[in-house]
């Protein structure tokens, strides 16, 4: 099914589709009193301790004021229901502050101030620098004469870093002033949840272009929740609004989480009350009995000699309310107080203060304090969560010489530092790769100083060294690079990007020496996907030595290569690039064909290592947790190769030869098949001997795994203590944590961005950190602490307490309540 959005037509499109207009309400004011009513009657306990109040409502039967029940029954509802009714007007009030805020369109040819909420699929929407996203926009302008903008969506995939967004090439060259009057129709699919995709195609209505079909992909949208950064202003169309916008498809509503110690108590309650029938039923008969053959003959009994017709049921009853003090609702209310004292100790938690930002640990969900002590799978994101997302440049390899081994830094080895002020040929040209072999985007402070925004924090890492080694990376004008090296200006120009692919794990560009007019392809990218590549006859063995040893060393490598290109052969494969990457059928297969013809013969140049710092505690954390028998999942949207760095410096995994990762992958429903019926074989067959095994999934493996061999991959978790899942969607995150859950196990799932809020709230316990991606996923969880090494101690302390305590205070209430009915009934008798 597909959706067709006019241009700047202020009728076609607003009765089709919903307004811009967000909820993520879970009551209305109409629905707050029966749904919550309902929803806390879901319980049996609940349900009998209702029960026992009504029956206390019949004066013939109860020994009891029925105040003595209705009382606190009706107060802990009350407290239940003003709880959420106090948590759904913060949503609505969130909600409110959303909906409400001012943004520009256009209407009726004329740019004005509306608010979001009325935004309409259609509407040609205006931001400027620093402005949220309000909705779904295909980008049709921007303030960049090449018609580039930079975003940034840690919203939506937890990555801080600044991606870069084009306008199609249909409205390259549209005047500032003409843009409000733009008309056409944009051919696109149904919202879904995928924040990797966007198939769609643009036509312009004359007079802009004469209805030339120009396809659109993801890098021509801005999605909703991303902030427009270090571009003066932005247009585009409205395609998805409202809680259709891929985001708001990929949001979840967070329902009542039920403890294991709950589900024991309403376990415990209903085999109880079934105990109580059976006694009931004896007592009753009996009762009655004797009320038949002697009571009647007793004058002081005063019994009539003929009663009404529910006379038999009369000593059942009063004998089921006898027994009811099996179940004391005093369970219920101390329960929830102990439950809520042990949840303010978190917050009281001096230790667990984060004294860098000064915040400290808070329980947003005071009722499911217990259900840390019984955790056994952690499901956690990684950027941010784990890792401080900041990396630092610390050895290379060039031309078979290594730099930084004895010192430990590359930056300060006088050998490095001595081969670049003498200008030597192999240091400089692998300086400049790992200067311009980037999407990074140079920006002049109001102190002239050079800032960097990269799209990742490897790019980020290689482009400051370079400069630190004085190839200054100093300017970008539209497709002019400028580079600073050694006192000189030097000038390329930017031709084309071959974009990484986690197929190609590689990126290249072609650039032009504007000082003799060579044609280069520059590239760096995995070992794997550099040195098989490498010219005939070019020695590789020093530089996989060098890959081996910084891989040992926990560091991330990558491969620095470069060719000289012909012009004629520039050329021609130029069109065949465009060609590919306008083609609206495996677009994706077709590009990285296309770049392969160019990607070969390379000059090798050398090896960098970067450190990905983890944040402090981790690998301890990681390791005292698995020893305590909880089992690790990393859920990234990151790539592969980071994803397995960053397990290994945590614990996550054991190297080899004591550990093993298995590799599931595969574009097809065949290949994914046969690589999950390899991978679990071997997990059968390690699975009874002491080797650390675990399996590494991408996104899209798993989601035709989920979807096709949902009980096969079920059997692999079940066997993996850990496991990797690379490049997976907020969606994919939040079904793997369904999928352990319906195996029964009790989960936990940690992560710092609003990708991670699906996965948090779909966990039995969701633990969010207050980080340097914002609040959304410490505001969703159950708990919010500052750093993930305080994991530790929440856990294996308070989990522990609070377990065992109510734990206790669960079982002394039943073997109580339990003594005091027998008594009665023994008083009875007598």
């Amino acid at each position: 099914m597909k959706r067709y959005v006019y241009i700047n037509d202020n009728e076609s499109s607003h009765k089709l589709y919903c307004d811009n207009r967000i909820s993520n309400r879970k009551y209305t004011v109409l629905n707050f009193l029966p749904k919550n009513l309902w929803e806390q009657f879901g319980r049996f306990m609940n349900q009998y301790f209702l029960l026992i109040a009504c029956l206390q409502l019949w004066s013939l039967i109860t020994p009891v004021n029925p105040a003595s029940t209705w009382g606190p029954l009706i107060f802990i509802f009350a407290v239940s229901a003003s709880k959420e009714a106090w948590d759904d007007y913060n949503r609505y009030f969130s909600d409110k502050k959303a909906n409400e805020k001012l943004v520009w369109v256009v209407r009726q040819g004329i740019r004005k101030h509306i608010q979001a909420q009325d935004i309409h699929v259609g509407n040609i929407v205006w931001l400027r620098e620093n402005d949220e996203v309000p909705c779904d926009l295909v980008l049709i302008g921007t303030s960049d004469p090449q018609g580039l903008c930079y975003v940034e969506t840690s919203a939506l995939d937890g990555e801080t870093d600044l991606k870069t967004r084009v306008i199609p090439a249909t409205c390259m060259g549209i005047d500032f002033e003409l843009l409000h009057k733009i008309k056409g129709v944009i051919e696109c699919p149904n919202p879904d949840k995928d924040i990797r995709r966007f198939d769609a195609n643009l036509r312009l209505f004359p007079p802009f272009i004469d209805n030339d079909v120009c396809p659109l992909t993801i890098k021509n949208t801005i999605l909703q929740s991303c902030y427009l950064r270090n571009t003066e202003w932005a247009c585009g169309v409205a395609v998805y609004t409202g809680n259709e916008t891929k985001l708001g498809m990929s949001r979840g509503i967070p329902e009542p989480k039920l403890t294991a110690m709950d589900a024991m108590i309403d376990k415990l309650t209903g085999a109880i009350f079934v105990f109580q029938i059976v006694v009931v039923m004896v007592l009753g008969i009996a009762g009655n009995v004797w009320k038949d053959t002697e009571a009647r003959k007793q004058w002081y009994v005063l019994y009539p000699l003929e009663g009404p017709w529910y006379e038999l049921l009369v000593i059942p009853l009063r004998f089921e309310l006898l027994c009811s003090i099996m179940i004391p609702i005093s369970i219920k209310v101390s329960l929830d107080l102990v439950k809520s004292l042990y949840a303010k100790f978190i917050d009281w938690d001096s230790e667990m203060i984060d004294y860098e930002t000064g915040i400290p640990s808070h329980a947003t969900n005071t009722a499911i304090s217990e259900d840390l002590g019984q955790v056994e799978y952690i499901m956690t994101d990684k950027t941010g969560t784990l890792t401080e997302n900041r990396m630092i440049f610390r050895r290379c390899c060039i031309s078979g010489v290594f730099y930084g081994n004895e010192s430990g830094d590359a930056l300060k080895d006088t050998k490095l530092l001595n081969a670049v002020a003498v200008s030597s040929p192999d240091v400089v040209q692998f300086v400049t790769v790992m200067a311009i072999c980037n999407t990074v985007i140079p920006i002049k402070s109001k102190t002239g100083a050079i800032l960097y925004k990269a799209q990742s924090q490897d790019e980020d890492a290689l482009v400051n060294a370079a400069a630190q080694l004085h190839m200054v990376y100093a300017n970008k004008n539209a497709n002019i690079l400028e580079i600073r090296f050694n006192g000189s200006v030097i000038k390329y120009e930017l031709l084309e990007i071959l974009e990484f692919t986690s197929d190609r794990k590689r990126m290249s560009v072609v650039v032009k020496d504007c000082q003799n007019g060579k044609f280069v392809l520059l590239s760096k990218g995995a070992d794997e996907a550099i040195l098989p590549y490498a010219y005939d006859g070019q020695q590789t063995r020093t530089f996989i030595e060098a890959v081996e040893q910084y891989a040992q060393l926990g560091l991330r490598t990558l491969c620095l290569a470069w060719r000289e290109l012909k012009e004629d052969e520039y050329q021609e494969w130029s069109l065949m690039f465009k060609e590919a990457s306008s083609t609206l059928v495996d677009r994706e297969w077709r590009i990285a064909e296309v770049c392969q013809r160019l990607e070969r013969d390379f000059e090798v140049l050398g090896v960098t290592a970067i450190e990905d710092r983890l944040q402090d505690g981790v690998p301890e954390t990681i390791e005292t947790l698995r020893k305590a028998g909880i089992n690790f999942w990393m859920l990234t949207g990151d790539k592969q190769n980071t994803a397995i760095q960053i397990a290994l410096s945590c614990n996550f995994i054991s190297p080899e030869p004591k550990g093993q990762l298995l590799l599931i992958d595969g574009k097809t429903e065949d290949e994914v098949c046969r690589s999950l019926e390899r991978v679990l074989l071997t997990m059968r067959i390690t699975s009874s001997e002491p080797k650390d095994v675990a399996f590494v999934v991408d996104g899209w493996a798993l989601e035709i795994a989920l979807k096709h061999y949902r009980k096969v991959f079920t059997e692999l978790a079940i066997l993996s203590r850990t496991a990797i899942c690379c490049r997976v969607t907020p969606s994919q995150k939040a079904q793997l944590v369904e999928l352990l859950k319906s195996c029964d196990y009790r989960t936990l799932a940690i992560g710092d961005g609003g990708n991670d809020v699906r996965m948090i709230q779909q966990a039995d316990i969701g633990v969010g950190i207050s980080g340097r991606e914002g609040l959304q996923a410490a505001r969703a969880a159950d708990y919010s602490i500052g750093k993930f090494r305080f994991l530790k101690r929440l856990i294996l302390v308070h989990g522990r307490y609070s377990y065992n305590r109510t734990a206790f205070l669960s079982q002394y209430s039943f073997y109580k309540s339990l003594v005091i009915c027998f008594i009665q009934i023994l008083s009875f008798w007598n």
